[in-house]
């Protein structure tokens, strides 16, 4: 597919927290990662305004395997630590395919959609291991992100056949990737297939809850944006040295 990107990320542990479970405080993960996650580690290796990322697929590489590890929060309502369990993903490694359109709600970048300089840097990003640091869902789970081949090497679940995870969060839907004005959340039943997870893009989603009315971010030349021409050339400086 026209700009893509292909990766694998991988860390000790990982935790895709099921909204059910944080009302009590105790977190639950997923079995497999959201597509919000993956978004987010996307992000982390490359993002402009300019662009929005599209998770394609996801293939899971080792077996789902869960481990309870008591922790010790600070309470929201003073400084007092709670002990409380959380319950995490061991070893995740997941193979992830992804890839990036010019965002039409932002017609005040159009000078910024050079597409070819943003998939270059955006390769040398995953090359790089990312730009910003990558987290396996909550922030105590480090991921780390190597290139690849999406398909290569064996995965746990290789003729393994189909897995119905039941419904599941999907995403956010944010203002300036939606109708400009409000803050959505989405839901979907996925299925795996030998490993392999194909995502519904988040306009195909079926189930989706306005949170809130939001407003879109503004971004200036000069103040809180670079435009992809001029970090192209610093890019290619730092290679030639």
């Amino acid at each position: 597919m026209r700009n893509q990107i292909e990766f694998i990320v991988h860390g000790k542990y990982a935790l895709f927290t099921d909204p059910v479970t944080r009302i009590g405080g105790e977190k639950f993960t997923y079995q497999v990662p959201t597509y919000q996650a993956l978004k987010g580690i996307v992000e982390s290796i490359y993002w402009k305004p300019t662009i929005t990322w599209y998770i394609d697929d996801v293939r899971v590489m080792n077996a789902i395997q869960t481990e309870v590890k008591a922790v010790r929060p600070i309470k929201y309502q003073n400084d007092e630590n709670d002990l409380m369990y959380y319950t995490y993903l061991r070893h995740p490694a997941y193979q992830v395919r992804a890839h990036f359109e010019f965002n039409e709600n932002r017609p005040d970048l159009a000078y910024d959609r050079n597409e070819h300089k943003h998939h270059n840097i955006a390769k040398r990003s995953v090359k790089r291991g990312g730009r910003r640091d990558v987290y396996l869902g909550t922030r105590e789970c480090q991921g780390y992100v190597e290139d690849c081949i999406f398909g290569d090497g064996e995965s746990f679940y290789d003729n393994y056949g189909e897995i119905n995870f039941g419904p599941m969060f999907h995403g956010f839907t944010y203002p300036d990737e939606g109708d400009r004005e409000s803050f959505q959340a989405r839901l979907w039943v996925p299925t795996m297939k030998d490993g392999i997870i194909s995502f519904e893009r988040p306009e195909n989603c079926e189930i989706v809850r306005t949170i809130h009315k939001d407003s879109m971010k503004q971004f200036k030349k000069g103040t809180n944006f670079t435009p992809v021409d001029d970090e192209y050339k610093t890019v290619f400086k730092e290679v030639d040295q």
